[in-house]
């Protein structure tokens, strides 16, 4: 388990809360900030919100319970930084050493000073079940505190947390007691509704309550809290009288009586409530004219509850249930023989589904944006070329999973089957105005294969079916009108460009995809031939004309005619001005900007991987696939990039740091412009191509990878739980959970009821297996395999060994 001190924990933002809830963060220095509970994303709300302790003796001793705090956020990190930080508490002594871990949904901070008597330590956590969507969506969660005495003598301390009214946005807002707590209120506003959002901490023992902080101007209310601490102070308060000022904040004491060398524990239960969020993205002009009301986006808990109370009540009468099950599940995921820097690796990624990237609306279907800005979401619509790379959510919670397909294929789907591959919010059916994502549309076909084979549901694959026939024939109207089997008409990617002509990437795409259909239409008793036919000369036009002899590339086709239309008449952010002279020039001498040629694309054969983790094989000769996966590491793969030029987004890896580039020219021929982002880094990619890379038995290589990638989130540049790409946060890191298929070799099919064993002969191995019915561990010995259930069941008819 990965250990982080020093400098390590200035980055680190550990979220709390449930998939589409909102969350607080819990800091590489036990500090609570990044509180985005309101639905929206707000990741430098650092406010004055903290737990300490007062020793008592000759002289009074008092600690915040948090390591130092980091010197990246003293200097031009908040707007307060350049006039002295007056609205932090940075300037309360804190213990001075910390050291932080994490087994996800935990984390844990231990604390040391050798100028006071005591240790301290906090566990924080929040409820995680996979399968079981609705507790892994509620706004809890929970923050544990142990003071450690370190004499030989009993000691007499008093815990404290306190927290200002961060959730004020005018003289309305107020802070009231609770039983052992407090809450944090702010009410809805006529003008604006979305303001609401209420806040709750409450401890499991007996708590002494002010929730009448001094009302002045100043620093008069933070003042007058800490001196109460300084002196070690227990009152319950709360202001009685007509002034208008509310109380600022309010405080939780606990008295603790420590016997010498002893413990004693606190455990604080947080929640939160804001049922209206002011969203709404991407509503097409017609319905947003049209007259009728337009709702806004509500979160999934707030069908569940009617106010703070009721969300109060339910932690407590759920606290000790959801804390077994969600250890259970974190002491199942890492009983594991798989390599630590796998499993540490998807762990740290599943922070995502507890990140504000997801959102879960009042009907129960999930929606996402791309990643996190620190003050909004980025890239809306769960946008499907992004989201083809994660591979958690279809494993762990396959139901709200199947949600994204029938959003694809129900909502954002018109009768033509163009795809919108961003979805509004709240869900509803798009505009038709811009291109169709021909890997996000084509990945849509094959990861309803992917559900299909995962829940065992033939009912829900034919209702989806006639959607999906829809689908794939648009796109072969679109991309291959010629029925060549390969996509050569200008198809528009994750890249967010056009790629034209037939390239090995997309049509790796479109191949899987046909040869998904064709199952599926097989077991539906559906005519699929002219997939089938398709197929057929896609893979040998990808053989004969897409293969150089070490990789799969791009034969760029274009019209000038078509280019310039589509450049300057479709809606697209890339493209909003004329050619300029130069530029146009650049184009009548090589031809469209944007596209990648003869060189070798990190991504060039992943919609193959997503099919064979799907179950699918032999989608491309295997040969050609296993030369260009060597061919991805030998010429993409960096141990050192400081002689690498990035005219692009160089942060996400640069100077001594290693990476996986998307795209190079190893024979040269790089276009002058190459696609917008090819000679950068992104996490997602490279765990795809590590998966890849391991289950073709190229393990060295695979893990070189990974631990390259984990090398630079090691807390003191990038945050070990945020992975960045368009944002923290960024869904297309979640292809890390395809490591755990790849490393272990283990895949249920429900449909088959198999159990499908992919590993060397006399593997010994534990590993940890989600399905739609149940979760355990796998155990693999002597040529057999067993499942132990944690939770769920499975019901394995064969296992079969490949």
């Amino acid at each position: 388990m990965r250990t982080y001190t020093g400098k390590e924990l200035d980055m680190i933002k550990f979220p709390l809360g449930g998939i589409g809830a909102g969350c607080v963060c819990f800091q590489g220095t036990g500090s609570l900030g990044g509180i985005s509970v309101r639905n929206v994303v707000d990741l430098k709300n650092d406010p004055q919100i903290f737990a300490a302790v007062t020793i008592k003796g000759k002289e009074y001793v008092s600690r915040v319970i948090e390591a130092p705090v980091p010197d990246v956020k003293i200097q031009a990190y908040y707007p307060s930084s350049s006039t002295g930080l007056g609205d932090r508490t940075f300037g309360f002594p804190r213990f001075q050493k910390g050291e932080f871990t994490a087994r996800f949904p935990f984390a844990a901070l231990n604390l040391s000073d050798d100028s006071v008597p005591v240790n301290a330590s906090v566990t924080a956590w929040s409820p995680f079940v996979p399968g079981d969507e609705d507790v892994s969506s509620l706004p809890f969660a929970a923050l544990e505190y142990t003071i450690e005495n370190k004499t030989d003598e009993a000691l007499e301390t008093v815990f404290y947390f306190a927290s200002n009214n961060f959730l004020s946005k005018n003289h309305a807002a107020f802070v009231r007691a609770l039983e052992n707590g407090f809450c944090l209120e702010q009410p809805a506003d006529d003008t604006d509704p979305s303001i609401r959002a209420s806040f709750a901490v409450q401890a499991d023992r007996p708590a002494f309550v002010d929730a009448a902080w001094v009302r002045g101007g100043w620093f008069d209310g933070i003042t007058m809290a800490w001196n109460n601490i300084l002196k070690g102070s227990c009152e319950n308060r709360q202001h009685n009288d007509d002034h208008p000022q509310k109380s600022p904040g309010a405080t939780l004491a606990i008295p603790l009586s420590i016997a010498p060398r002893g413990i004693e524990k606190v455990i604080l239960r947080i929640c939160w409530y804001a049922p209206d969020s002011g969203l709404r993205l991407a509503i097409p002009d017609e319905i947003m004219n049209g007259g009728a009301p337009v709702d806004d986006y509500h979160p999934w808990y707030s069908g569940q509850y009617a106010n703070i109370d009721e969300v109060a009540a339910d932690w407590k009468a759920l606290f000790a249930e959801l804390h077994m099950r969600t250890k259970r599940f974190s002491d199942c995921f890492f009983d594991t023989d798989l390599p630590e820097e796998i499993t540490e690796a998807v762990a740290a990624n599943l922070s995502i589904l507890k990140s504000p990237t997801v959102l879960r609306q009042k009907d129960g279907r999930f929606w996402a944006w791309e990643g996190c800005h620190e003050n909004a979401g980025s890239c809306h619509g769960s946008c499907t070329h992004v989201w083809n790379y994660q591979q958690a959510l279809s494993n762990l919670f396959p139901n709200l999973e199947r949600t994204l397909r029938e959003t694809e294929f129900f909502v954002s789907q018109n009768d033509e089957g163009h795809q919108n591959f961003r979805t509004p919010l709240p869900i509803q059916a798009p505009d038709h105005t811009f291109h169709a994502a021909s890997d996000g549309q084509l990945g849509g076909i094959i990861k309803t294969y992917r559900e299909w084979r995962i829940s065992g549901d033939s009912a829900w694959l034919k209702k989806l079916w006639p959607k999906v026939k829809e689908s794939l024939n648009y796109c072969i109207r679109q991309w291959d009108p010629a029925h060549e089997g390969v996509l050569k008409k200008a198809h528009h990617n994750t890249y967010d460009i056009e790629f034209w002509g037939a390239d090995g990437m997309c049509t790796a795409f479109y191949l899987s995809a046909l040869k998904a259909a064709c199952e599926m239409g097989a077991h539906l008793g559906d005519d699929t031939s002219e997939y089938s036919l398709l197929y057929d000369k896609g893979r040998a036009y990808m053989k004969e004309n897409l293969f150089n002899g070490e990789y799969f590339f791009q034969q760029v086709e274009y019209d000038m005619e078509e280019l310039d239309y589509l450049d300057h008449t479709v809606q697209c952010y890339i493209h909003s001005e004329p050619y300029s002279p130069e530029i146009r020039a650049l184009i009548e001498k090589e031809g469209p900007r944007y596209q990648y040629g003869t060189g070798c694309i990190s991504d060039g054969v992943f919609g193959i991987l997503l099919a064979e983790i799907a179950g699918l094989s032999d989608i491309v000769d295997e040969e050609l696939l296993r030369k260009n996966l060597e061919s991805i590491y030998k010429y993409n793969f960096r141990t050192d990039l400081s002689a690498h030029s990035n005219p692009q987004r160089s942060g996400y890896a640069l100077n001594h740091e290693g990476g996986l580039l998307l795209c190079t020219w190893p024979h040269g021929e790089k276009p002058s412009i190459p696609f917008i982002y090819s000679d950068e880094v992104w996490t997602g990619i490279e765990y795809q191509v590590a998966t890849h890379l391991r289950l073709k038995g190229y393990t060295d290589e695979a893990l070189n990878i990974v631990r390259t990638l984990r090398a630079r989130y090691d807390g003191s540049i990038r945050n070990p739980f945020a992975e960045i790409e368009c944002g923290y946060w960024y869904a297309r890191a979640l292809a890390s959970y395809g490591l755990i298929q790849a490393f272990s070799g283990v895949r249920y099919d429900a449909v088959e009821k198999a159990l499908h064993i992919k590993n060397a002969p006399n593997t010994t191995l534990r590993a940890f297996l989600s399905t739609q019915s149940g979760y355990g561990t796998v155990t693999i010995e002597n040529n057999s395999a067993s499942f132990e259930p944690m939770e769920g069941s499975l019901e394995i008819q064969k296992v079969i060994f490949e």
